[in-house]
């Protein structure tokens, strides 16, 4: 008995009823599900009702179970018999589209490929599916780091939005095209693009969440650019637009009527997803210019947003801004003083990364180089030293490749005993000459190193100027930390050489900045200069005061110390290869040495 084309059999209907009551049954039945969708080629079906229950079973398959043998199969045939039959078209390309994600899961790229390229050139007069496609093609590209072919594509996909008349999905992939160009950092070819898409955006009038989603994609565009080129003070009025934005998108209904061009039912994100994205930014500009208070309250927010988000949707972007979160309040903590609970979240980051291939190639450096940072701050510098020439054999990030070569010359710095390797790290940051990003916060730091080296070499008047060089370009920015730093150790350099009053002003602001940051570490060193400058200078009083702020310091720092040194997870810092260890044997007491800390 075969089914009529023109409506569905009672049969055909009743098994695709009882299907669909075992998918959507709580918990989900889909064993008795894939039964009935498997009973449909008893009754030796029509191609459309045969394509069709091969894409459900290939779909439910993928979706609920690890037979990825089976699922394959289906999703094959389904796309195999849908070519043969026209005016088929969502079932064709749906079909086309789960299978190449399919083979992106089970690592067979190349055979992703040919599927989409084939669907996307006979879905030319279906622009909702010509559109996804494109986007979903130019993504296998971009994960792959070929962001040539992606960018064509992007570019092939702005101008069929613009033809079909809709500057709402042009704009999509314009900006998601300038997207691709700041991570390859053409920046020659971001600003024109970024300039038109702003004028799109601004035009163009239509459903209020898509013309405010789109305003947020670009502004996030902006941002992320000025924070990655280290301009803290000038990325401040777009995050300000930005955090507008968001709050305009959450009192803004969904149930908006649905765009009548088919080339236009996309959105970038999901509202939820797009608020987790703004405090992730804003954490990411908290952390820059050291407000880390603000960091941690950003951070909270946004993490107690993904726990909701992440019981009702299973998407991989969450892991991802998670992911990211992490890195950067692990990075506040280890400032902070707090570095057993940095720890602590170093290890939530590996268990995340190791449910999840994807997360763990992209992020694997990222690890090791917030275990050598607190590798840095409990002394234990042949550890930094491993885990940073980890990290950077696993980088080609430039940001990243910089920024863990500026903190692995500081390790050699405090050795003081790698001249050579030390020497040949610098050849390659010379902030004066060919420095290798365009990041003014990396290049300050820079400066901040070679002022560290001069310093330790007794090259005082050298020291002093590459320390007003980090101060110029550290104000300039609004970058704290970075102020800080240089301050105290001007401080210590002009006291060093008996000029007191010089030195107390710049320990002073030194200390005040510290403690509003708050940086644990330039606290302890700055309380130990104001002591003995007090000392020097007769001052009883004050140099007493000092030295009990030095005191409270020292102990918090020892106690933090002993505590990070004690827990299981510190033999994280001997891991330098392969996936984390999964499992931590417990140690009965600290191993490093505190003479470095105090």
């Amino acid at each position: 008995m075969a089914a009529s084309t023109e409506a569905p059999e009672p049969w055909y209907l009743a098994l695709l009823g009882l299907a669909e009551h075992f998918r959507t049954s709580s918990p989900p039945k889909i064993r008795l599900c894939v039964h009935c969708l498997q009973a449909v080629f008893q009754f030796e079906p029509p191609p459309r009702v045969e394509a069709r229950t091969h894409l459900q079973l290939g779909s439910v398959l993928y979706g609920h179970t690890k037979n990825s043998e089976l699922a394959q199969t289906h999703l094959e045939k389904a796309w195999f018999i849908s070519q043969q039959i026209s005016q088929f078209e969502d079932v064709k390309f749906e079909a086309a589209s789960i299978l190449s994600e399919f083979y992106c899961q089970q690592n067979l790229v190349d055979s992703a490929k040919p599927v989409l390229r084939k669907a996307i050139q006979i879905s030319q007069q279906t622009p909702y599916w010509h559109c996804r496609l494109l986007f979903q093609l130019a993504q296998l590209h971009a994960l792959e780091k070929d962001l040539v072919s992606a960018c064509d594509l992007l570019g092939v996909g702005a101008e069929y939005a613009r033809v079909m008349g809709s500057e709402y999905t042009r704009a999509l992939f314009l900006l998601s095209k300038g997207m691709l160009l700041l991570m390859e950092q053409k920046l020659s070819e971001v600003h024109p693009l970024l300039t038109l898409c702003g004028t799109i955006v601004e035009n163009w009038q239509g459903n209020p969440i898509q013309k405010e989603s789109l305003r947020v994609f670009f502004l996030i565009l902006q941002v992320t650019h000025y924070l990655d080129a280290g301009q803290v003070k000038s990325v401040k009025p777009c995050l300000k637009q930005l955090q507008q934005c968001i709050q305009t998108i959450s009192t803004l209904h969904d149930d908006e009527i649905l765009p009548t061009n088919p080339a236009a039912l996309f959105h970038w994100l999901p509202k939820e997803h797009m608020c987790v994205l703004v405090y992730l930014v804003t954490v990411m500009h908290s952390m820059q210019a050291g407000y880390l208070e603000k960091a941690q309250k950003y951070t909270d927010k946004a993490l107690m947003q993904l726990e909701k988000l992440k019981m009702l949707d299973s998407n991989p972007i969450l892991s991802t801004f998670q992911v990211i979160l992490l890195e950067h309040i692990i990075m506040c903590r280890l400032v902070t003083g707090h570095k057993a609970t940095a720890l602590q979240e170093i290890s939530q980051l590996c268990q995340l990364c190791q449910q999840s291939p994807r997360l763990f190639t992209t992020h694997s450096a990222q690890l090791h180089t917030l275990l050598g940072l607190y590798c840095i701050s409990v002394n234990c510098m042949d550890n930094a030293e491993a885990q940073f020439t980890a990290a950077l054999q696993l980088t080609t990030h430039q940001e990243l490749w910089t920024f863990i070569v500026i903190n692995l010359a500081s390790v050699y710095i405090r050795e003081g005993n790698r001249h050579q390797e030390l020497y040949s790290l610098l050849e390659r940051i010379n902030p004066d000459h060919n420095f290798p990003v365009s990041s003014h916060c990396l290049q300050a730091a820079a400066f901040y190193i070679r002022g560290l080296l001069s310093f330790f070499q007794g090259r005082y008047n050298e020291a002093k100027k590459f320390l007003r060089e980090t101060l110029k370009m550290s104000n300039a920015e609004d970058l704290n930390r970075l102020t800080a730093c240089s301050l105290v150790l001007l401080g210590h350099i002009f006291f060093v050489l008996g000029n007191h009053r010089e030195s107390n002003n710049m320990v002073v602001p030194a200390m005040q900045l510290a403690s509003k940051i708050p940086d644990m570490s330039v606290q302890l060193w700055s309380s130990a200069l104001l002591k003995d400058l007090n000392k020097a200078c007769g001052n009883t009083m004050d140099a007493h005061e000092a030295a009990q702020m030095h005191q409270n310091f020292s102990q918090q720092l020892l106690q933090d110390h002993i505590a990070a040194c004690s827990l299981p997870e510190h033999n994280l810092i001997n891991w330098t290869d392969g996936l984390p260890p999964v499992q931590f044997q417990p140690q009965n007491g600290p191993t490093t040495s505190l003479a470095g800390l105090l």
